[in-house]
């Protein structure tokens, strides 16, 4: 049923993408165009049926066609159906030994420069053939001879190739339910269909000689050394295009995610087929995946049953193909050209700056070839990720008393000895140093380097103090240890939200600080917060300087074991906090009068455009003890008695509600109600009310058991007046 409902109307959308694509990618790679359909079918079923990916859809891809070109015209169409079933082999053995992970090693702004360079290249080479006249053999010499075929214009030609290109650019503006139709298949059939009526001179599409003329592949002649080169370009090219598509459709869908090795294998059996039979090199496809995880496929059914339907076509229908103007794939061509220098491309890898290795892979396929292009961009990739590894950055900030705080960050090694040795000769003589190493690893020269420094600023009357954030590099060394580490992330420090008594201190609780004031546990655990902390979270703070936009008003009691932050995994600028004892919000106009939380629900709501206001009450509740008591516990507390007042709606809803609870359990269920209770105190307030009814601001109600460190929904006293859903994230379980 889910197959009739879902995977069999994406395989139609699917099978309109395709054909057309598959007869332009064919004639971009100089191969038969009945190789591009051999090759949409068996794409279809064999790496469907054996692949590994729930939706992805393989066929001819046009990252290829560069290198079929350059093979066609080397070693002829049947010797290269040889090379692209050999490339199918060795696909199917690297799959089989689990290689497929390796694939993602790859650079993606190699691959993505290798594709925009691959998209250039077809524009401009189609563009000529959309003119009227031929391609040439290079993207220089296609650029070159491009004034000359513009001062040479073919009119029907043109106009045919112009037509094209303005049915797909105006197809994209249509309403979305005219564009279940891909665009490709009506550009193509107005142009066939104009050029019919109207009688145009173009050249049509022949197909006579490419299905009756079909023989065996033939092994290539020539130098072996660069057959084989060949053959593993093709099997590497196509298998890392397949694997990095079915890793970007995995996150398309919400279906099991993809198995890379199977994908592999099954895209190596693919290649054997088609090569056995005459077809183009098979490879994942984006663009067809793409169409087909948004029409709604949810197994690999649509993809095997649009292979059946090229089938279908090209025994059936493929007759139709000849009334295509050539011109028109050449225009279709030109513009798929265009959009495979994607924009979207750019900006990721100019956001992890690797825009060099981009640009560079992208030139040097124009300039010198795919597998050139290719070899250049890994080259850079790899020298720049070096360059990271051994990159040393020196931070240094003085302190008003004159000590100068330097951090050094990176992974220590000889190559970054020259830096690291300059900025360290630049500080003042007799000064009294604190140096951080935040690093992950260091060798003996970056020892050397620093221990020469140290040694050599301490004999000129300064003072050296070395802290280590990540294992103890400097010290294993200093010490004559034989045997270090392997580089490894940071060691855990010690763990902040624990209890000062359960932590290991380096200070006693209460000692003498360097300036000569007395210190406790509060301002040695600040001072720990400078050295390990705040480096980390100072970019974010840098950020909540300029403004703070909390999403949540957070009401919660004084009690010393709550921890907002820990307890919703919520972090700075997020939570908007009031604390009081009770958690309690006074009523409006109630007794005696307090401001204070008013004030800051006031501020939240109509300053911060908060959209969440949550409760959260704990068991135990001192407050809730006190309340339940009368008083009586509150004693010779006369602040802490008035403020009680405000819980004795609380204590009449629990007593209205749950009255045969009074006595065992009673007060855990009262801090449960009281949450309720205060969940209506702040619909007493317009302004919330207002909002709450307009759907603007949502009102949440948590309860923590402090025993069993669980965090509890509270529903409202009142289902149909407050919020019916709430933000998941604020809560780490449920009841």
């Amino acid at each position: 049923m889910s197959t009739l409902r879902h995977d069999v109307p994406a395989s139609l959308v699917v099978f309109l993408v395709a054909v057309p694509l598959s007869l332009g990618i064919a004639m971009a790679s100089g191969a038969p165009l009945a190789a591009g359909l051999i090759a949409a079918v068996v794409g279809g079923i064999v790496a469907g049926a054996l692949g590994g990916s729930a939706v992805q859809v393989s066929g001819p891809a046009a990252g290829l066609s560069l290198v079929v070109v350059d093979l066609v015209h080397t070693y002829g169409w049947r010797a290269t159906c040889m090379i692209t079933l050999l490339a199918g082999a060795v696909q199917l053995v690297l799959g089989v030994f689990k290689a497929a992970r390796a694939a993602l090693a790859v650079s993606p702004a190699v691959i993505h420069g290798m594709l925009a360079a691959v998209g250039i290249i077809i524009a401009l080479s189609q563009l000529h053939v959309v003119l009227g006249g031929s391609s040439q053999k290079s993207a220089i010499a296609n650029v070159l001879e491009l004034p000359g075929q513009i001062a040479d214009l073919h009119g029907h030609k043109v106009a045919v190739g112009i037509l094209t290109i303005t049915v797909l650019a105006l197809w994209t503006r249509l309403p979305k339910r005219l564009k279940v139709v891909p665009a490709p298949l009506p550009a193509l059939a107005a142009a066939a269909v104009t050029a019919w009526a109207f009688g145009w001179d173009v050249t049509r599409v022949d197909l006579s000689d490419s299905l009756t003329e079909w023989a065996f592949p033939v092994l290539p002649q020539g130098d072996w050394h660069l057959v084989v080169s060949s053959v593993l370009l093709v099997a590497l090219l196509a298998g890392c295009e397949s694997l990095l598509c079915s890793v970007a459709v995995d996150g398309m869908h919400g279906g099991r995610r993809a198995d890379l090795d199977q994908e592999l294998t099954g895209q190596g059996v693919a290649n054997m087929v088609t090569g056995a039979l005459g077809g183009l090199p098979v490879a994942g496809v984006i663009v067809r995946s793409t169409a087909n995880a948004q029409a709604g496929a949810r197994s690999r059914w649509s993809t095997i049953l649009h292979g059946v339907w090229v089938l279908v076509f090209a025994l059936g229908f493929g007759w139709t193909i000849t009334l295509i103007p050539l011109e028109a794939l050449a225009a279709l061509l030109v513009l798929i050209g265009v959009q495979m220098v994607n924009l979207g491309h750019i900006r990721k890898v100019h956001g992890h700056g690797e825009v060099p290795v981009y640009v560079v892979t992208m030139a040097a396929v124009i300039l010198l070839g795919l597998a050139e292009g290719v070899l250049a961009g890994l080259a850079l990739a790899a020298l720049m990720a070096l360059r990271r590894l051994t990159w040393v950055t020196v931070l240094k900030r003085e302190d008003r008393d004159g000590r100068l705080h330097v951090t050094i960050s990176g992974s220590l090694t000889f190559l970054g000895v020259p830096r690291l040795t300059h900025e360290l000769r630049t500080i003042p003589a007799a000064t009294v140093v604190d140096l951080d190493l935040n690093i992950d690893f260091m060798d003996n020269g970056a020892f050397e380097a620093i221990h020469s420094w140290r040694l050599d600023h301490e004999r000129m009357g300064g003072t050296v103090v070395i802290d280590e954030l990540h294992d103890e590099w400097y010290a294993l060394a200093a010490s004559g240890a034989r045997t270090f580490p392997a580089k490894s992330p940071p060691k855990a420090p010690d763990r902040w939200w624990l209890p000062w008594a359960h932590r290991r201190r380096e200070v006693e609780p209460v000692t003498v600080s360097h300036d000569g004031a007395p210190e406790c546990l509060l301002t040695a655990g600040a001072r720990e917060y400078h050295r390990h902390t705040a480096p980390l979270v100072r970019p974010i703070f840098t950020e909540l300087a300029r403004k703070q936009q909390p999403s949540h008003l957070f009401i919660t009691c004084a009690d010393s074991r709550i921890v907002p932050s820990l307890i919703t995994a919520s972090g700075p600028g997020d939570l908007f906090t009031v604390r009081n004892i009770g958690n309690l919000v006074p009523r409006k106009g109630s007794e005696p009068h307090d401001d204070s939380v008013v004030a800051a629900i006031e501020y939240a709501t109509q300053v911060l455009g908060v959209h969440t206001i949550t409760v959260c009450g704990h068991s135990g509740c001192g407050a809730m003890a006190g309340v339940l008591s009368g008083g009586v516990q509150a004693g010779s507390l006369p602040g802490l008695r008035r403020w009680l007042r405000h819980g004795d709606h609380s204590l009449a809803t629990f007593i209205e509600t749950e009255g045969d609870r009074l006595h065992g359990g009673a007060l855990d269920v009262l801090c449960r109600v009281n949450v309720q209770q205060q969940l209506e105190n702040l619909r007493t307030y317009r302004k919330v009310d207002e909002q709450v009814r307009a759907g603007k601001l949502e009102l949440v109600g948590l309860f923590f058991d402090i025993g069993s460190a669980r965090v509890h929904m509270v529903p409202p006293l009142r289902p149909t007046l407050s919020v019916k859903t709430f933000d998941r994230r604020m809560v780490t379980s449920e009841d």
